[in-house]
């Protein structure tokens, strides 16, 4: 929405500057996207007069002039015919930036002569196309502004131009007269009475208008018009070209500039046909289909059935709403035109300018919605302006159907409207700002005026207060505390964990990622999921079809999309909700991280080596350690089908699954275009057990000033004994005095059988040996130690290596 100063003062009477007024449309949200302002560029202009002018020793159409400056005379050479003494000019200094040539003026020579500045012509300025010669001045002072001799001899060339950025719930504010309302009753000045004439018809209108019944019911249910005879279509007054040139509308004819005028200053879209194109009646009525139709854009489109048209008894003559027709259009010869003023349903004026990809100013605005309360007092002042700037008489008003009954009224709660913006606005500035606005108060009762269909509530009747009282006053306030002493957590447990999560993952040196809870149901399927109950009604993309039933599908797919763009080694991780239904509460909080390619970049020291199965479970057990999962755990082997058959492992507390890790299948990675080897970890957040004992800090360290004893076993098992089956034994030997099992050494292979047997290894382990009481004597050491030999001989079926 573009408009002048000037033109804001025609509805506003203001003495704000315009700083003021381009700071207060911001604040009211009205956003100020651009000010133009003229005299800005034109500051730097003075007024002299010639006091000589000589012609040019060296050139013919060149004179040599001395003229009187606020610095005293100075010689100017000047090239325009009309140059001579005593005449008033506009005159640029050395060092001024000339707008209209682009350049930046020094002291010059013109064929050897010296001169000091130049005279300028309106086209140099960008006041006009006019450059036959320079500016002559009937009055002002050497040294005055130029353009200070604008301001009170030519207003217009020194308008300031704003642009506000407009929202789709304001249309009030897509004319002049609603952005000087929002002014006034923010109290930059006082709303002007806008008076509508009546005026008397002179005689029947010759052409009578006719809404078929199905659209008056919906699409137009007022349109109204008059036949004014007798006008000539010469251009319009220079007042009016101008503003619409400064708001970027090309002047046409005194006929159209005038509904472009209203179009902005009131937010009043008209229509003029030429009355002589015009065969019998106006019909409004929705398009059959197939309908054709030359638009004043030249262009010809085709209507749909639904679309609301204006025919006469040749055909199509307007598109409702939209634009007119080229066949009715004003020319130069039109000397009788009917002027038209209609209220359009904004849902189909939108949909079929969208189907039809016209864009108008009617349509910007009757598809926002225009005030149905104006159709007759816009068509009488439109008829005013045309019988004052092109003569002529008009007919009576010839009208179908009526305005709508907009009326509707919501409470106003002076109180609660003071809780809910956060100032304390007096009920009598609460209702003063509302009627300022042009709501009607009846009690506690406000009713939204015609021009208002956005307000639709009573926290509508809060926000136009708010925004009248200006948000920038809230002042911050800390909220009154519930209970005194120490705050409550407000995050809940789980929450806790998955911050705790987040934090450690990345501290181990993984990149997050943030992936959609959707997928594609091929990738859903390879991971368990892939039903029906987890299936998007609505899916945005088929890419996106099913929530996901664990994490790791997106974070494979991101690896993926990273090595395609040559980045091999991968550390990424994601923590979110995980899905095995479609009901409320069939989701789990996971954590997953992903390993890809190698562990270090290269270097000269051999530390690069591929990503392993035992780098994804240190991680998991760093991550369940920072949850507080306990010490002694479970591994086995119930993984799911995803995870590599023999490089992989789930972590439990007994029948409890706490975490999976090892490498991704390779079936999966080939699906998924990921190239590995690629090892991961996924963590079920809400499976970690809560402490027992639940306090705000961590437990006290617990040391003991006891040596502790290391001792180390080796035994000889069968090949496929695992190593954990062994650490778990050795662990349930004291549990109150052995502190740790490490596995240190695991000797196999060909020459492992050929020392111990065929399918067997040893493996070898360390046990620290913590004394809480009292010092180990070596007859407890002993014993223990036997415990350990019994309890890994019984699980394993081994024996101690001698």
């Amino acid at each position: 929405m573009k408009f002048t100063l000037s033109w804001l003062k025609d509805h506003l009477d203001t003495t704000a500057s315009l700083d003021a007024i381009t700071e207060a449309l911001t604040d009211l949200g009205l956003e100020v996207e651009e000010v133009v302002n003229p005299a800005g560029r034109l500051a730097p202009f003075t007024l002299a007069r010639v006091l000589h002018a000589e012609k040019h020793p060296d050139a013919d159409k060149l004179r040599v002039c001395t003229v009187l400056t606020d610095d005293g005379e100075k010689q100017i050479v000047c090239g325009a015919p009309n140059a001579r003494a005593g005449i008033t000019v506009v005159l640029c200094k050395p060092g001024d930036y000339v707008p209209g040539l682009d350049v930046t003026l020094g002291i010059g020579k013109i064929r050897g002569v010296e001169s000091h500045g130049m005279m300028a012509s309106e086209r140099e300025l960008e006041l006009s196309d006019e450059h036959d010669g320079i500016i002559e001045l009937p009055s002002g002072e050497v040294g005055e502004k130029f353009v200070d001799w604008l301001a009170a001899n030519r207003p217009g060339s020194v308008d300031p131009m704003i642009h506000i950025k407009i929202t789709p719930n304001r249309p009030d504010a897509l004319g002049v007269r609603g952005v000087a309302r929002d002014l006034a009753a923010r109290g930059l000045g006082t709303l002007k009475p806008l008076e509508v004439p009546a005026i008397a018809g002179k005689f029947a209108s010759p052409i009578g208008v006719a809404i078929d019944a199905d659209l008056k019911a919906k699409g137009c249910p007022h349109f109204a018009g008059r036949l004014i005879r007798g006008v000539t279509n010469g251009a319009s007054p220079a007042w009016l070209q101008q503003r619409l040139k400064a708001i970027g509308l090309r002047p046409i004819s005194a006929l159209v500039d005038i509904t472009n005028f209203f179009t902005y200053g009131l937010n009043r879209p008209l229509h003029v046909f030429d009355a002589a194109k015009v065969r019998g009646g106006l019909r409004i009525h929705a398009a059959s289909g197939g309908e054709e139709f030359l638009a004043l854009d030249g262009k010809t489109y085709s209507l749909r059935p639904g679309m609301m048209a204006i025919s006469d008894a040749a055909g199509v003559e307007s598109l409702a709403g939209i634009m007119g027709g080229e066949a009715s259009g004003c020319t130069e010869a039109t000397t009788e035109v009917f002027l038209e003023s209609a209220w359009w349903d904004p849902i189909t004026v939108a949909a079929t300018g969208r189907a039809l990809k016209i864009n108008s100013d009617a349509r910007y605005r009757f598809e926002r919605g225009v005030d149905p309360a104006f159709t007759l007092p816009g068509l009488d002042l439109a008829t005013q302006m045309i019988l004052d700037l092109c003569g002529g008489e008009a007919s009576e008003v010839v009208q179908d159907g009526a305005p709508l009954d907009m009326t509707r009224a919501y409470r106003l709660d002076p109180a609660r409207l003071n809780r809910l913006v956060g100032m304390d606005i007096p009920e009598a500035v609460q209702r003063k700002t509302l009627e300022s606005l042009g709501f009607t108060l009846n009690g506690d009762m406000a009713s939204p005026p015609s021009w208002r269909p956005d307000v639709l509530g009573e926290a509508d009747l809060v926000e136009e207060v708010a925004r009248i009282a200006s948000l920038t006053r809230l002042q911050g306030r800390p909220l009154p505390r519930s209970n005194t002493g120490m705050p409550r957590p407000i995050l809940t447990a789980l929450q806790v964990r998955e911050r705790a999560a987040r934090r450690t993952i990345a501290a181990l040196g993984y990149n997050e990622c943030v992936t959609y809870s959707f997928i594609d149901a091929e990738a859903a399927r390879l991971f368990g999921g892939g039903s029906n109950a987890v299936r998007i009604e609505n899916p945005i993309s088929s890419e996106m079809t099913h929530m996901r039933p664990d994490l790791l599908p997106g974070l494979l797919r991101a690896a993926a999309r990273n090595q395609a763009r040559g980045f091999a080694d991968l550390a990424l991780f994601e923590v979110g909700p995980a899905f095995q239904g479609g009901e409320p509460g069939e989701q789990h909080l996971q954590a997953a991280g992903l390993l890809v390619g190698a562990t270090a970049p290269r270097d000269p020291f051999a530390s690069r080596r591929p990503v392993d199965v035992f780098d994804a479970k240190a991680d998991a057990e760093a991550v369940l350690s920072a949850l507080g999962a306990p010490a002694r755990v479970q591994i086995n082997r119930k993984v799911s089908s995803w995870w590599h058959p023999g490089r992989s492992g789930a972590i439990a507390l007994g029948p409890t699954m706490l975490a999976s890790f090892g490498e991704v299948h390779p079936r999966i990675l080939q699906a998924l275009g990921v190239k590995g080897p690629a090892v991961a970890f996924t963590i079920a957040v809400a499976a970690v057990p809560e402490p027992k004992v639940k306090t705000p800090t961590r437990p006290a360290l617990t040391l003991s000033d006891l040596q502790a004893v290391d001792r180390d076993f080796a035994f000889v098992v069968d090949a496929k004994v695992e190593a954990l089956t062994a650490v778990n034994a050795a662990l349930g030997a004291d549990k109150v005095l052995i502190d740790s099992v490490k596995v240190f050494d695991q000797f196999t292979g060909e020459k492992a059988e050929a020392q111990m047997g065929a399918g067997k290894k040893s493996i070898a382990l360390t046990v620290r040996l913590q004394p809480r009481d009292k010092t180990l004597t070596d007859a407890d050491i002993e014993a223990v130690s036997a415990r350990i030999v019994e309890k890994v001989s019984k699980a394993t079926g081994g024996t101690l290596r001698r």
